[in-house]
């Protein structure tokens, strides 16, 4: 029961009619909870809004409840982040049966002004700053209007579901809302502590988490602290968007340094060490379902397929890099199956873009890493740089395949364009020119390259 004084005072303002029965309901409910102890659980979110601290989040509210803790608080000093991420956290607030009060220590920019609006109580330390909250793309460049339209709306309908201004709350990220005496038109809205209190966006301005609780009229009180263990933490730092694309390009490199030389060896050890890196973390927090791992898994089965069975680049190709895009992709997004309702595009094109810069990347620079290590003196040895010319005595004899151009054969095999073909009674690797050859036909040798037969039939 959200019963502590804040948010019994803000919500109580538009009730003057019967002010006096609210404040005798208040009175009561205050000295029940005077004759106990209130349980605080406190915990922080000090760094940029994306998985990890969603994540944070989601096990602090499971554990306040745990706890039975009477009031939640949120340490916030960010400067935004990931707006999927931000709107996980929004969610999880408004929708906590535990009270949630912010205290905003120095910056809740961005999507951390999301989130503090969904607490129910907000308080801030001196010299700090709430707002700007306008959606930017990673190099900072604002993003097209129909992004800011889902920013605005989401702040308008988090202010009104706690009981502040929501103009305000949407000119924080559109600098054409215009709210008379505070924010003009071509300015984002962003409030300092005294602008805060003065416009009912924040309690009261505190140095301390001690003072906050006084302020609050808490004055027996327990303080249960979030707490992680090493795995947790470990889980936290692999899902941060910059370690999975490094991991991605580990993946990528092991790969194609596998593919460029035989057997199996460091480069296959590292890319399979890089994908149970990459996905058990999300599996372990129900981002990575069974089926996207199995699609990534397939489409390293298609690409294998391509490269040593299939002739060429086509379909199969085409469907394995699909499904290990997909694969990488889908792991790092909350969908439920194939329903995505629930997923922000931003989050979809973010996740999208992490893999797609990872791989570009990838590709060429284990390119540039491999000819740059074979040439270096500590490897170049490994790699096989000698040159046998002619003019240093190497000849190449010619084979006694070379003396049979221009007789005649049956084909031994279907040509597809490569087989067997049978000359004197003797069977020989040819390759057709032009087409197939059906089995049985009868050909003639016009060359001989690559240690084969070049034949064509005849008419």
């Amino acid at each position: 029961m959200k019963r502590l004084k804040p948010i019994l005072l803000r919500r109580c303002r538009p009730l003057l009619a019967v002010a006096a029965m609210v404040a005798s309901l208040v009175g009561a409910q205050w000295a029940v909870a005077q004759e106990s102890t209130t349980r605080v659980y406190y915990f922080k979110i000090e760094e940029e809004i994306a998985p990890p601290a969603s994540l944070r989040v989601e096990k602090a509210l499971e554990e306040a409840e745990r706890q039975r803790a009477d009031v939640v608080v949120v340490k916030l000093n960010t400067f935004g982040g990931m707006l999927d991420d931000a709107d996980k956290i929004r969610t999880a607030f408004l929708q906590s049966s535990v009270p949630v009060w912010a205290f905003i220590d120095n910056n809740a920019a961005s999507a951390g002004a999301l989130i503090a609006l969904a607490c129910d109580s907000i308080f801030m330390h001196s010299g700090s700053s709430m707002g700007a909250a306008t959606v930017v793309n990673q190099t900072g460049a604002v993003q097209p209007d129909k992004y800011q339209s889902y920013m605005r709306s989401m702040m308008r309908t988090t202010a009104e579901a706690t009981g502040r201004r929501p103009d305000i709350a949407e000119a924080m990220v559109d600098p054409d809302v215009v709210v008379p005496d505070l924010s003009p038109a071509g300015k984002v809205l962003t409030f300092t502590t005294a602008e805060a209190i003065a416009n009912g966006y924040c309690e009261a301005q505190v140095e301390s988490l001690q003072e906050l609780l006084r302020h609050a009229g808490v004055e027996k009180y327990t303080v249960v602290e979030q707490h992680y263990t090493w795995i947790e933490k470990l889980i936290g730092f692999l899902v941060r968007p910059v370690v999975s694309g490094l991991l991605i390009m580990l993946i990528v490199g092991g790969i194609y340094f596998e593919l460029q030389q035989p057997g199996i060896g460091l480069p296959l050890v590292v890319a399979v060490s890089a994908a149970v890196l990459y996905f058990a973390p999300l599996y372990l927090e129900g981002l990575a379902a069974n089926w996207e791992i199995l699609l990534f898994l397939a489409g390293l089965l298609l690409l294998a397929l391509e490269l040593f069975v299939v002739p060429g680049f086509g379909v199969t190709g085409v469907a394995g890099i699909v499904c290990l895009v997909g694969g990488l992709v889908l792991s790092l997004v909350g969908n439920v199956g194939m329903d995505f309702s629930h997923v922000p595009l931003v989050s979809l094109g973010g996740s999208l873009a992490v893999v797609l810069l990872a791989v570009t990347i990838a590709l060429p620079l284990s390119i540039w890493v491999g000819k740059r290590l074979f040439e270096s003196r500590l490897f170049g040895g490994l790699a096989l740089n000698e040159v046998q010319a002619a003019e240093a005595g190497y000849t190449v004899s010619q084979p006694e395949e070379a003396s049979l151009v221009g007789c005649d054969g049956t084909a031994a095999t279907v040509l597809r364009p490569a087989g067997k073909v049978r000359i004197e009674g003797r069977l020989y690797d040819a390759v057709a020119q032009v087409g197939f050859v059906e089995q049985g036909s009868q050909v003639t040798v016009v060359g001989y390259e690559n240690a084969s037969l070049v034949v064509v039939r005849k008419d």
